[in-house]
């Protein structure tokens, strides 16, 4: 049941990492997001995570012209998952 419950919560970070990455990827090609609807859902599936890290990157003076909250989101999504399939992997 654990290997189970470890394996869901591992698929669910690589979705919101898949999910990020394609609206990084998007971002790169799409110049008017409101005419294209896949691009703005993603922008508001991903925008409750960017904004944290775009203000807290923002306290700190890291505005540059080049957005890496992106970068700053996959890190903290990479150690989060880390630290609850460890915490589920000490029932096992």
């Amino acid at each position: 049941m654990i290997l189970i419950l470890i394996k869901a919560v591992n698929m669910f970070f690589q979705l919101v990492v898949m999910i990020i990455f394609a609206r990084i990827i998007m971002s790169w090609f799409v110049r008017n997001p409101y005419n294209n609807k896949f691009y703005t859902t993603l922008i508001q599936i991903t925008e409750p995570i960017l904004a944290p890290c775009r203000r807290l990157l923002g306290r700190f003076g890291a505005t540059y012209g080049i957005d890496f909250s992106p970068i700053l989101a996959l890190v903290a999504i990479n150690f989060i998952n880390m630290i609850i399939v460890r915490a589920l992997a000490m029932f096992l």
